[in-house]
């Protein structure tokens, strides 16, 4: 798995886990994103802005497992997955994905 994929979903499940206290939404979640956005821009690197951070956390959501990640996917495959609703359908396209690069 690259490492900026582990990355990205630890960030999700640390601003799930431990800022929202495992709460889906927090009350405060736009301020939230924003002042993280700030902290990792300021501490880290570019590529943390609040839209990038909407994606990881929507990441850390819907793939809650870190060993079910498939290093053969790209951030991009994964983007897209998470616009699938259904997790039976986003399964098959993770098999397909998989199977076929």
């Amino acid at each position: 798995m690259p490492w900026f994929r582990l990355t990205d979903w630890e960030i999700g499940r640390v601003n799930i886990e431990e800022e929202q206290k495992g709460a889906e939404r927090a009350k405060y979640g736009t301020a939230l994103i924003k002042e993280l956005s700030r902290r990792l821009t300021q501490d880290y690197r570019k590529g943390f802005t609040e839209r990038n951070l909407w994606y990881v956390r929507d990441f850390y959501m819907t793939f809650p497992k870190v060993n079910a990640l498939r290093s053969e996917l790209t951030w991009t495959h994964y983007r897209l997955l998470l616009k699938v609703e259904k997790e039976e359908a986003r399964n098959f396209y993770v098999r397909y994905l998989h199977k076929h690069l």
